[in-house]
């Protein structure tokens, strides 16, 4: 079933291209099915990128699937022009008194602030508890997800050495959850952070399950036992040059960064990486709209 995207969004080009099922909005009004409606919060300062790579995986499902971005007010983004933001984007202010079926919190490249002391941090706060009343289920990512651990769950980050990025095996610890059903037992997941997240003090919270993680790169997959909040820590939804991109970028800037870890062929950076957790990555997010959002939300909200 198709993604409902508005016509003139600039990830529609691409997206066709790789034959993504893609409809608009006249012919999706004439089809007599309760569509899914998903709010995306996009916080990456890239966010033309972001759009593309989470409407990809949205879109391979039976379902369809209506979309809703919003950006923040009290932070303006440097990285994208106004007309873009005005043209396909909301505010919290705009869509609150909304519900929606599921929604989906992006990372941010401000992960060794203090929470507190990033700028739209009370904003954040602000849609997080409003998603408890407004929202099926939430999928956090990255620092998204460090952000829903210490706003929900009061588990707190920590800055690692050094950069974590690369792409890392990790491991299933309960199979059996329908968030990962079908997963392989071992399978890969980019990571691109200079921050982690305890997985002891996961492990000992009560509200919370660690379904996946990594020797090297930790915590993945946490999901809170009343299957409201997914969290995941990593990039899953990153395209095969994304983190070559950012490696680029970083050195461009001068900062002391190391090749992504297992990454590039023969840790060749002239060698064009592949994508390696592409198939994870669709059906962890096919399960979630599914299993978490399709099959929970109410027909009608009141």
């Amino acid at each position: 079933m198709p993604i409902n995207i508005p016509k003139h969004l600039p990830a529609r080009e691409r997206l066709e291209k790789e034959n993504i099922f893609l409809m608009e909005d006249d012919r999706a009004s004439t089809q007599d099915i309760r569509p899914l409606n998903i709010l995306i919060l996009n916080l990456m300062p890239e966010k033309k990128k972001t759009e593309r790579q989470l409407l990809r995986l949205l879109s391979n499902s039976p379902l369809q699937v209506n979309v809703d971005f919003i950006h923040t007010e009290t932070y303006q983004s440097k990285n994208i022009s106004e007309s873009h933001l005005n043209e396909f984007y909301k505010t919290f202010t705009d869509i609150k008194h909304h519900h929606y079926d599921g929604m989906i919190i992006t990372g941010a490249p401000v992960e060794r602030l203090r929470f507190e002391d990033v700028d739209y941090w009370e904003e954040l706060q602000t849609i997080m508890q409003w998603t408890k009343e407004h929202v099926t289920s939430v999928l956090h990512i990255c620092w998204g997800a460090q952000a829903a651990l210490y706003g929900h769950y009061g588990i707190d980050k920590y800055e690692l050495p050094d950069k974590l990025s690369g792409v890392y095996g990790h491991r299933l610890h309960v199979p059996t959850t329908k968030l990962v059903r079908g997963l392989d037992d071992e399978f890969l997941a980019p990571h691109s952070r200079y921050t982690g997240v305890s997985a002891t003090s996961i492990l000992e919270h009560e509200q919370l399950t660690l379904l996946a993680s990594s020797e090297e790169a930790g915590a993945l997959l946490v999901m809170s036992k009343d299957e409201k909040h997914v969290m995941i820590t990593g990039h899953i939804e990153y395209e095969a040059t994304t983190l070559a991109e950012e490696y680029e970028r970083d050195q461009a800037k001068g900062l002391p960064v190391q090749l992504p870890e297992n990454y590039f062929p023969k840790d060749d950076p002239s060698i064009p990486p592949l994508n390696r957790w592409r198939s994870q990555a669709y059906l962890l997010f096919s399960n979630w709209l599914n299993y978490y959002v399709y099959q929970e939300t109410p027909y009608h909200w009141d």
